[in-house]
């Protein structure tokens, strides 16, 4: 009997043994989930990269394998696609005739205006630039457009709504002091007669967001002031059209002369 007791007591003792076998899996299980939870964290530099690699190819639309680069290795350079010098030349070519026949088409609508030497027509590397002396726009002091010159404005306008080339309308004056209610300076002057010439173009079909107006006051002097006749040629507006592939050189200057009455 006591034999009995004592086999009893050895087998109960062994079975409050038996947690540690459920602890040691639990313990197992959690260092393998910090494992799993690192090895997640940390960024294979390898496969990144020709994830990266794979992405590029896709939106510059290249073969994949072109791009898919061993780990370490340094990032391909992006690859812009440049036009070959005889492709330029033709794009540049064919602005350059659009130019010349706009140029064409203003003078021609200028043309008594050009003979008569109020207005000038150059075609220059930046594009074609059109100088209308400011007694034919505006009376002295003022920024309101004379009834005779906005038909002719009107007739430049609907040249330059056919095209795609910015325009910038400057207005310059001379170094003669300006001192009214409505323009206390020559910078006020020249602003709103540029901003009166864009609002016209802007009224027969130019894109506005290909106009631009700039007052310069006399800052921009081709003429001496010094004279009555210098000071006449700084008066004026200026209106740019500018090539959206400029030649060079910049300096470049042609003057377009008027055809025969």
């Amino acid at each position: 009997m006591a034999r009995r007791l004592r086999k009893k007591r050895l087998e109960e003792h062994e079975n409050l043994d038996r947690w540690l076998v459920s602890y040691a899996d639990f313990i197992t299980l959690l260092f393998a989930f910090f494992v799993v939870m690192y090895a997640l964290s940390s960024i294979n530099e390898g496969k990144y990269r020709v994830l990266s690699d794979s992405l590029n190819s896709a939106f510059r639309n290249l073969p994949e394998g072109q791009l898919a680069l061993p780990p370490g290795s340094p990032p391909l350079p992006i690859i812009v696609p440049v036009p070959r010098p005889r492709e330029a030349e033709e794009v540049k070519g064919r602005q350059r005739d659009k130019m010349r026949n706009m140029a064409k088409d203003i003078m021609q609508a200028l043309a008594p205006l050009v003979r008569a030497g109020k207005v000038r027509v150059l075609e220059t590397s930046r594009g074609v630039t059109v100088e209308i002396n400011d007694s034919v726009l505006f009376a002295p002091g003022q920024a309101r457009l004379e009834p005779l010159s906005v038909s002719a404005l009107e007739a430049v306008g609907e040249v330059l709504a056919q095209s795609e080339f910015p325009i910038t309308i400057e207005g310059h004056t001379d170094n003669v002091p300006i001192h009214t209610p409505q323009f206390p300076s020559n910078w006020e002057l020249s602003a709103v007669r540029a901003t009166t010439v864009l609002r016209l173009f802007a009224e027969v079909g130019v894109p506005q967001e290909h106009l631009t107006a700039i007052g310069y006051g006399e800052q921009r002097a081709v003429e001496s002031n010094d004279s009555v006749e210098g000071r006449a040629r700084n008066r004026r507006v200026t209106i740019l059209i500018d090539a959206l592939e400029p030649e060079a050189p910049p300096e470049v200057l042609t003057e377009i002369t008027a055809p025969p009455p």
